[in-house]
């Protein structure tokens, strides 16, 4: 409080104080106590109103102890029911949770993981996944720049993201506690499957299968792949303590179009104490038609590769890149990628007026403009020898198929010659161009349709740069790679367009998540989002049905229908008001990914730890974890001291209290006969 607040303090006192002493005891022969009684309350009124209308600040110094925070979190997959190790888990973390110390000294809060990382309610043991990746994730997020010690209680063996080991941040000590027998006992077992999901008629595929094997003998085991009552491969492998993993290649047949399900089986005599991850289940669709795409440019370019990659991620692509002379015939294409076409391409336009095969033109700065507008009647390019850099905007009314926005506006900008891009004819424009962050009437993604013929433009080059940022954002090409294979798809397509259109796997692993996800468009082939889309979906077998909504995303309806049971399904997707129906079927392959593990995994989880400056605890140390945790000074609470000033005209209890006094007075005057 400052000097001439003090002051005016005792302005307001002396003040009040005089006034009440003129008005009821100056020259007042009888002082009675009435008289001082009212004199006071005129003094309370009087002053409360002088502290309000000079409203000091009132500073209050405030104490708070800060703790550390200490999640404890707890795996709640099926593999610690396997592992026999529920008991220790339900209860030893309860040991740490409810230490009086441990509460004084830290901030303790509970999670539990499976798929899913969520505040610990109640374990059961039922989670199909273990994402101990996602718990580090987590965590980043809910402790940012805080230094904290974490206790995981885990098997250490994960289903499911990245490698944990390295998800930590660096401020985290991480201190796991190993759920499960780590006594090491014989087992066999298939530890992956990699296949193709599409395989081509009359060709031969790949299956590459790793297979593990735990123990100190030396074995003889039988590796087989069984399609049906038929074994279509067996092999016999010899296990050691000094060869405990190997891989193996098998060349299967595709002769029969659909879906090719197949069984892969290792076996020895010797008696296990899981077989259930002796045998694995795959599938293959075999198609009998494959796209073939001839990607033509007469100058080398980094986007060439990239498109090659991007479109050849779908199995059913194949790209062929070639200059436009080495082309004698386009009979064996069903799409044309002409890349920055000159005069060059004549014959291959020419070519094209009789073949009448899908374009996908992309333009650049080693584009020949005028010929461009010869050989094409959708777009007028009008160009200048300047260039420029175009950013992309996403038009969310676009129609021709579903495209969410994969961060288009953050994409590095496409290098093109300025100048403006007309449309002659009818376009739906995907993307639009920008300068700058100014809107420029250009496409830079636009698509024509006439009938069954059907193109699209791309203006711009340096689309590589797309690929390569969105990896960098995302750590994966995947949406970059679905965005190139819709735009194939629409031009490998000749089909009319469909109101509902539904996509969806022929198979799933039992535990995986089996989502469905329908488009539906009005009419004008715009998409509906009012549209009331539902699925019936019926167990071959059982004949047992159960029927669900598609919820809306953002340009498609979706469903999660986690929970079948192994066996074959087919479904009725039904649009309720337009009566339109899809029909299909899949396929849930009986699997369990956390059924397959025998011991814990506590090499990785040793090396977690080691990397985060933490220690591994087995369930009878639990003791020694919490005295650890209790010594540890890096983790101590601090004392934080806080100022809070507040002005006293906030104070609604001075302003009750003024207007109870001038109250109190009049009503002593009234019953007085002083007014």
């Amino acid at each position: 409080m400052t000097t001439s607040t003090i002051l005016l303090l005792l302005l307001s006192v002396i003040i009040a104080a005089g006034l009440s002493f003129y008005q009821y005891l100056y020259k007042v022969k009888n002082q009675s106590k009435l008289y001082w009684f009212l004199a006071f309350l005129r003094f309370i009124s009087l002053f409360s109103i002088f502290l309000l209308l000079i409203n000091p600040i009132i500073s209050r110094k405030i104490t708070e102890i800060k703790k550390i925070p200490l999640p404890i979190v707890v795996d709640n997959s099926k593999s610690i029911s396997e592992l026999k190790a529920t008991k220790e888990a339900s209860e030893l973390y309860l040991n740490i949770a409810k230490n009086k110390a441990i509460n004084e000294k830290y901030d303790v809060q509970l999670f539990s993981f499976d798929n899913e990382f969520k505040s610990l309610e109640q374990l059961d043991f039922q989670g199909n996944q273990s994402h101990i990746d996602g718990v580090a994730k987590n965590l980043k997020q809910l402790y940012r720049n805080t230094n904290y010690p974490v206790v995981l209680f885990t098997d250490g063996n994960q289903t499911m993201g990245n490698d944990y080991v390295f998800s930590f941040q660096e401020n985290t000590s991480v201190f796991p506690v190993v759920l499960g027998d780590t006594t090491t006992v014989l087992d066999l077992k298939i530890n992956q499957i990699n296949v193709n999901k599409y395989a081509f008629l009359k060709n031969k595929f790949p299956v590459e299968v790793f297979l593990q094997y735990n123990g100190n003998e030396t074995i003889t085991s039988i590796f087989s792949i069984q399609s049906g009552n038929q074994t279509v491969h067996k092999q016999t492998l010899t296990f050691s303590k000094d060869k405990k993993a190997q891989s193996v290649i098998v060349l299967l047949n595709a002769d029969k179009v659909g879906i090719a399900k197949y069984k892969a089986v290792i076996s020895s005599n010797i008696k296990e104490k899981n077989t259930s991850n002796n045998a694995k289940n795959f599938a293959v669709e075999v198609i009998d038609q494959r796209s073939e795409i001839a990607l033509i440019s007469a100058i080398n370019h980094p986007d060439l590769g990239a498109l090659k990659r991007s479109i050849e991620v779908n199995q059913q692509r194949k790209v062929t890149i070639v200059k436009p002379n080495e082309i004698k015939s386009l009979q064996n294409y069903k799409v044309l990628i002409l890349y920055q076409p000159n005069t060059t391409f004549k014959s291959i336009f020419e070519q094209n007026k009789a073949a009448q095969i899908n374009t996908f033109i992309i333009t650049g700065t080693a584009t020949d403009f005028g010929f461009l507008n010869q050989m094409q009647d959708d777009l007028l390019f009008k160009m200048s020898a300047s260039k420029e850099d175009y950013l992309a905007t996403y038009e969310s009314d676009f129609n021709l198929f579903a495209q969410t926005n994969i961060g288009f506006e953050n994409f590095p900008p496409l290098e093109h010659n300025f100048g403006v891009v007309a449309a002659k004819n009818n376009v739906n424009t995907l993307l639009s161009a920008r300068v700058r962050n100014v809107p420029v009437q250009n496409p830079i993604l636009t698509f024509t349709e006439n009938g069954s013929k059907r193109k699209a433009y791309l203006i711009g080059e340096n689309i590589w740069k797309w690929r390569l940022e969105n990896h960098l954002n995302k750590k994966s090409f995947e949406d970059f790679d679905l965005f190139t294979d819709k735009i194939i798809q629409f031009l490998v397509s000749n089909a009319s367009k469909k109101n509902l259109n539904v996509t969806y796997e022929s198979f799933y692993n039992s535990g995986e998540s089996i989502e469905i996800t329908a488009e539906y468009f009005n009419k004008n082939y715009e998409f509906d989002d009012k549209a009331q889309l539902t699925i019936q979906v019926v167990n071959s077998k059982t004949k047992v049905a159960k029927k669900y909504d598609l919820l809306k995303a953002t340009n498609s309806y979706k469903v999660n229908l986690d929970g079948l049971e192994a066996g074959n399904y087919s479904f009725k997707v039904t649009e309720k008001q337009s009566n339109t129906t899809f029909s299909g079927s899949f396929e849930v392959l009986d699997f369990e990914i956390e059924k397959q593990f025998v011991n814990p995994d506590k090499n990785r989880l040793e090396q977690l730890a080691t990397n985060t400056n933490g220690k591994v605890y087995y369930p009878n140390q639990i003791e020694n974890l919490i005295k650890s945790l209790l010594e540890n000074e890096n983790y101590i609470p601090t004392q934080k001291e806080t100022i809070k000033k507040s002005p006293l005209i906030d104070w609604i209890w001075l302003l009750i209290f003024a207007i109870l006094a001038l109250a109190s007075e009049w009503f002593i005057r009234k019953y007085n006969g002083l007014l």
